[in-house]
């Protein structure tokens, strides 16, 4: 789906190393949508809380947690946020991070030993599920972003729609350098240089477990409504890119919604019951599981704090992490200029 396909992309706001630059060109969509589509964009985002910007402190008492969200691929504009955070990540007891060292070379490890996580080994193929027109557009799609047809055919439909929410200039910069170069690894990197204690919030294999109990009809329509949005992933990562580092976080989830009603063929009730369903699971339950680890490890920090990198969209809302925390007693103080 287009919202799953948003979703993804944006549950991976935040991923690795800094010589990865993912040079994208193309067109920022919000500058040629017609304006009752970003004047309803505006009207979805007025009254979410924490709608705008990416750093934060929450504050309850002594226990202090400085807040980033990230984004998870490769952009030179992610220096100026290093630069500042990397005194704070020197002096904090713990940088909290979705996944941390550790748990990417459990999942290295995982899909090195058991290839069936992202590919069926039996069973019918996507080619022999998807109808002739959906199997081509899947099969352009999945060329452009180096991946041939006969294997695209076996993969399993989640991940399929993984890739199809990354960009093609974003896949051919990962596959040049083998890493995304994301926020969160250029913090991590910071906080390995001084001996910052890196932990994780969640178990390595959690994005399987998102995806688990789908029916196969719902694994095809992840595919589905992400194909026409596939075929302008440069401009569309281009869109979000610039959101994101203007600080107008949720208009990106927005975009994702309209850009569904208007490009994906279903019906609108449908596009808000997948955005329904992409929230609930890749934000809304995560974000919930993350409170209680992060105040135990600011209550544990002291005078010292924590920070807390982790994918942009985590930050607002009213299940966002930032909303959650203020329910815990929190004040949660925005720090940008």
């Amino acid at each position: 789906m287009t919202v799953i396909r948003t979703a993804l992309a944006a549950a991976f706001l935040g991923l690795t190393a800094q010589g990865a630059q993912a040079v994208c060109t193309g067109q920022n969509l919000f500058e040629t949508m017609p304006p009752e589509r970003r004047a309803a964009i505006e009207e979805a985002s007025r009254d979410i809380p924490f709608r705008r910007g990416i750093l934060y402190q929450a504050q309850r008492d002594d226990a202090r947690i400085t807040l980033v969200g990230t984004y998870h691929f490769a952009d030179p504009r992610h220096q100026p946020m290093v630069d500042r955070l990397a005194p704070v990540i020197a002096d904090a007891a713990a940088l909290m991070v979705e996944a941390g060292p550790e748990e990417h070379a459990r999942l290295t490890e995982a899909l090195t030993a058991d290839p069936t996580l992202m590919v069926a080994p039996d069973g019918p193929t996507l080619r022999e599920r998807l109808s002739d027109d959906d199997w081509q557009a899947l099969s352009d799609a999945m060329t452009d972003r180096g991946t041939p047809p006969v294997v695209a055919a076996r993969m399993r439909p989640w991940y399929v729609a993984l890739m199809l929410g990354i960009s093609p200039c974003m896949v051919r910069a990962m596959a040049e350098t083998g890493e995304a170069g994301g926020l969160d690894h250029l913090l991590m990197d910071r906080a390995e240089a001084t001996g910052t204690p890196i932990r994780a919030l969640e178990p390595w294999d959690t994005m399987f477990q998102l995806f688990a109990g789908l029916t196969p009809e719902e694994e095809l329509d992840m595919i589905r409504s992400s194909l026409p949005a596939a075929a302008y992933a440069d401009d569309y990562a281009v869109t979000l890119t610039d959101a994101y580092f203007e600080g107008d976080v949720w208009t990106i989830w927005e975009f994702g919604r309209q850009d569904a009603y208007a490009n994906s063929g279903m019906e609108r009730a449908e596009v808000d019951r997948q955005m329904a369903l992409a929230q609930t699971r890749l934000m809304d339950d995560r974000n919930r599981a993350w409170i209680d680890p992060l105040i135990e490890a600011a209550e544990d920090a002291g005078d010292q704090g924590v920070v807390a990198a982790f994918g942009a969209l985590h930050l607002p809302g009213e299940a966002g992490v930032l909303a959650l925390l203020q329910d815990r007693g929190f004040a949660i103080t925005p720090l940008e200029d």
